[in-house]
């Protein structure tokens, strides 16, 4: 393990290891990884067509399903007991708020997903600070954020926008950015205000880089 991955944050849970070999994971990881974005893909051309729209949790779970099948024992579940998140201040809920919390983010998305002044990049940031806060699962929660908050993105914008790498990538090659963004946000609630501003900027970069990656393929400047 790198120093940079000994101070990466990560979730501790009690819960049996499904597969024992790094490399078997690492693999089982990439598989479920691909099955989750594909399963993103058509929930947003889904939800597209779909009206009016609802940001429901049974697809929160079918995402966390998709990541974590034949890893976790509780792969589209929540998790049934407590659990910290290493390298960081946050302490999230106990897990039987859970269920509660995750319902109140979903209508947090639904009651302002109409109107004009509340942006889709606010709404993706929101529910990638949210769910992360409320860390719902014993496993893949920044995971299935970062899909999350891809899904909604695009739904909103009505279209998923092209240019590699996605913005769930992006954000993983910009975890400081990414983690500070969460801090930000997690000491605002602390202080009982909702500020996702600096998560808000981070997307709003990251999606300028995607779009700049399909710039410089049309004017033939990639490598």
């Amino acid at each position: 393990m790198s120093d940079a991955d000994a101070d990466r944050r990560h979730s501790r849970a009690l819960e049996p290891e499904l597969i024992q070999d790094p490399t078997l994971k690492a693999e089982a990881e990439a598989a479920n990884g691909l099955r989750q974005y594909d399963l993103a893909v058509q929930a947003v051309l889904a939800a597209i067509e779909r009206h009016p729209f609802r940001l429901r949790v049974s697809l929160i779970l079918s995402l966390h399903r998709a990541a974590l099948q034949g890893i976790s024992a509780y792969a589209g579940n929540w998790r049934p007991g407590d659990v910290e998140i290493q390298h960081s201040k946050h302490q999230p809920p106990g897990a039987h708020l859970v269920p509660e919390l995750v319902e109140d983010m979903c209508e947090y998305v639904n009651e302002n997903w109409e109107k004009a002044d509340v942006s889709p990049v606010h709404l993706a940031a929101y529910v990638m600070w949210r769910l992360n806060w409320i860390h719902p699962f014993a496993d893949g929660n920044g995971r299935t954020s970062r899909i999350l908050s891809f899904f909604v993105l695009f739904t909103r914008l009505g279209a998923i926008l092209p240019g590699t790498p996605t913005l769930p990538d992006l954000i993983i090659d910009h975890r400081k950015m990414y983690e500070e963004a969460l801090d930000a946000a997690d000491e605002a609630w602390r202080e009982n205000r909702l500020d996702v501003s600096k998560m808000e900027s981070l997307i709003e970069g990251l999606l300028a880089k995607q779009l700049a990656r399909v710039y410089e393929l049309a004017a033939g400047r990639s490598v």
